[in-house]
């Protein structure tokens, strides 16, 4: 899957390649599709070839070569601005786009979808799904997928009470927190996102 940046890159090249016989330098294609730092132009092209969208000849500043493989765009929709939760904000159109392949997909990251009301005080919901990025470690106060016993899986806030203790904390103050030895639990992942649907 590309991302909005990737797939405007390749696109130039593609389009680039056609026209002329041989393909961009880096500075033209971030011309082509705003970006000035050639680092970062280096790295969606880095990106393509790494997902095999391009092969490149090393040592040479146009040796690129395209790779057929179908032109996927990221998932984006239209971000149209911001909008008040609090005091009322004056309502300005944007022409942006949220890409939310950035922001909920990678080989790091998983869905889960949440069951019960634990998680409620933070605004995790019964039905609601959480992005989880896969690591084995946590800091105190990160919302974590904690296994315990290698049997039972939970999402709680993550507290180390002591060298030798694990606290697993509800955001539901009608709940207890757990306690738990430390080497009985095991971190799968960090909450990183969360989705909900209202239809």
């Amino acid at each position: 899957m590309l991302t909005s940046q990737e797939y405007n890159a390749l696109k130039f090249i593609r389009q680039y390649l056609a026209q002329y016989g041989y393909a961009p330098k880096f500075k033209e294609i971030g011309l082509a599709i705003g970006v000035t730092s050639q680092g970062t132009v280096h790295r969606y092209v880095q990106s393509l070839e790494d997902k095999g969208y391009i092969d490149r000849t090393k040592g040479n500043a146009r040796g690129m070569s395209l790779v057929e493989l179908p032109l996927v765009s990221a998932p984006v929709i239209p971000l149209a601005g911001r909008i008040a939760a609090g005091l009322p904000i004056e309502a300005v159109e944007d022409q942006q786009e949220l890409n939310l392949a950035e922001m909920f997909m990678g080989p790091e990251l998983f869905a889960l979808r949440v069951t019960g009301d634990s998680m409620i005080e933070a605004g995790i919901l019964d039905n609601d799904y959480v992005i989880i990025k896969k690591q084995p470690d946590a800091r105190d106060g990160d919302i974590v997928v904690a296994m315990i016993d290698k049997v039972e899986a939970t999402l709680k806030r993550f507290k180390r009470k002591s060298p030798t203790e694990i606290e697993l904390i509800p955001a539901n103050s009608e709940m207890e927190t757990m306690v738990y030895a430390a080497e009985r639990v095991s971190i799968h992942g960090v909450l990183v996102g969360q989705m909900r649907n209202y239809r």
